[in-house]
């Protein structure tokens, strides 16, 4: 039997992290480095992902960059192919990248619901489509699809990525039926309010914080490594019976 360390361990695994030029996709890339895993960074942002890619590799990981918006259903193909032939196959999809433009319904523009639809839910949905065969082919995969504890729960002024969030639940538990007979184990992560430099400037304000912390029984947001560090168990053999589960990372919000 295999020691602890090695199940927690994806040392060799190539993974794909989509919005990973700051904030919890960073997070995600250095913790996944951080436990042997080469990674493909993700994003729109050259910068950001050449810092993400210098993470990677002072952990003696490889890394490489793929800028592309995901608001193109071509670069969505794209970017999954590119990580194909660098790495010859992706062991590991975290879909991260998100788009968060909040407005109630009826001030939606239905140009905000479109953009967040088509990076939300349907650049999972192609990137994995693109990445799925391989995976399929070598026996097996892991998919983890960052969703949101709005997802879950409704939550104001958030119609359209609420809406999207609920989509990629359900689009995980999906995945699972058609593909964990090919031992692909797809799970999403529904985190609260998590502290990054965005989350930071839009959260601080004590008119903001203090009434969803009321709802938060912990009493407190999350970090961008606790969700980093739920992706590496969800992404490592330590977590290869759990499939199509929507866990929430949200200090017990949805448990009121």
């Amino acid at each position: 039997m295999s020691t602890w360390k090695e199940r927690f361990s994806v040392k060799g695994k190539r993974a794909l992290v989509t919005g990973a030029s700051k904030g919890i996709g960073q997070a995600i890339c250095n913790v996944l480095a951080s436990a042997g895993a080469d990674v493909a960074a993700t994003g729109r942002e050259q910068a950001g992902l050449e810092e993400t890619c210098e993470l990677v590799r002072s952990h003696g990981c490889k890394a490489i960059s793929i800028t592309g918006e995901l608001t193109s259903a071509d670069d969505c193909v794209r970017i999954g192919e590119e990580a194909l032939e660098a790495f010859g196959t992706i062991d590991i999809l975290v879909n991260n990248a998100a788009a968060a433009l909040i407005d109630p319904i009826l001030d939606t523009p239905t140009a905000n619901w479109d953009t967040t639809m088509n990076v939300n839910l349907r650049a999972p949905y192609l990137i994995a489509k693109t990445l799925a065969p391989k995976m399929i082919a070598q026996g097996g995969g892991k998919i983890i699809n960052i969703a949101s504890q709005t997802g879950v729960v409704a939550l104001p002024d958030h119609a359209a990525y609420a809406s999207s969030k609920a989509g990629l639940n359900m689009l995980t538990q999906v995945m699972t039926v058609e593909w964990a007979p090919h031992n692909i184990q797809s799970n999403a992560v529904c985190p609260t309010v998590v502290m990054t430099e965005m989350g930071k400037r839009v959260w601080s304000p004590k008119e903001m914080s203090e009434p969803m912390l009321a709802k938060i029984p912990l009493g407190r947001f999350g970090e961008p490594e606790e969700i980093a560090d739920l992706v590496l168990f969800l992404a490592s053999s330590a977590s290869n019976l759990i499939t199509g589960q929507v866990i929430c990372a949200d200090g017990g919000y949805t448990a009121l």
